[in-house]
């Protein structure tokens, strides 16, 4: 399938490193012009270095004023990639408004400002565009020690379907990919032990967790124009965790 993003501007979230990093170079070798968002300015100078085509933004998306006026400054933006998360693991019990708070700020309330921003102007500019969020199989599935993150995911999923329901009328698609463990840092909070990885891994019918390349491949399919009919749907990269 020829996918090429020549001419397009793609802004991906929380691009410093993990998937979202990856993501940002997959996206510019395909010929789109990259602005890579993160709150940590060393980890953009070394995606900066690795692909100098990148433009970068530093800024902390849980400051909603200082996100908005760094995204306000980046447009026009074609094809935006909600892709930033934090992942704060405690048992039901050990939660704390802590944690909820950061959580929901960052995997929430941030891609909602983000999506306002780019949207708004999509529209203003009567263009097609595309989002996709970055969600989780635990959007869908309740998995132990996961309370707040599990919590935040599934409000991911529900605030990318109402996007894609008031965004259509102006041909905005909005999806999500939601993959089951990659082994990224982030990944290795939750299952790095072997036997808690082994829990997992028994649940998969592929019967191994993802590698960042296949989520990415799921995002550029729903990033281009090839799946222009798909709006609204919560993709699993999980190797059957959710069929099963």
């Amino acid at each position: 399938m020829n996918i090429n993003f020549v001419g397009k501007r793609i802004l991906v979230t929380g691009a410093g490193q993990g998937i979202g990093k990856e993501m940002a170079l997959r996206l510019s070798s395909y010929g789109g012009q990259v602005i890579a968002l993160s709150r940590t300015k060393e980890n953009l100078e070394k995606l900066r270095a690795e692909d100098p085509k990148i433009q970068t933004v530093c800024v902390d998306l849980c400051d909603w004023d200082a996100t908005k006026k760094a995204v306000e400054q980046v447009l026009p933006i074609d094809l935006l990639v909600n892709n930033a998360a934090v992942a704060c693991l405690n048992p039901f019990f050990d939660a704390t408004p802590e944690d909820f708070d950061l959580t929901f700020t960052v995997n929430v309330k941030s891609m909602l400002n983000v999506s306002q921003v780019v949207a708004k102007n999509m529209i203003e500019r009567k263009i097609a565009g595309s989002i996709v969020n970055l969600s989780s199989q635990a959007s869908q599935a309740a998995l132990k020690d996961h309370t707040v993150y599990c919590a935040s995911k599934g409000a991911v999923d529900m605030l990318s379907k109402t996007m894609a329901l008031e965004l259509g009328p102006y041909n905005i698609r909005v999806n999500t990919v939601n993959p089951t463990v990659i082994m990224t840092e982030m990944g290795k909070l939750g299952w790095s032990k072997p036997e808690k990885a082994q829990t997992m891994l028994s649940k998969i019918p592929l019967g191994r967790f993802g590698e960042v390349s296949e989520v990415i491949d799921a995002v550029v399919y729903l990033l281009s124009d090839r799946s222009s009919m798909i709006n609204g749907v919560n993709l699993p990269v999980d190797g059957g965790f959710l069929a099963s």
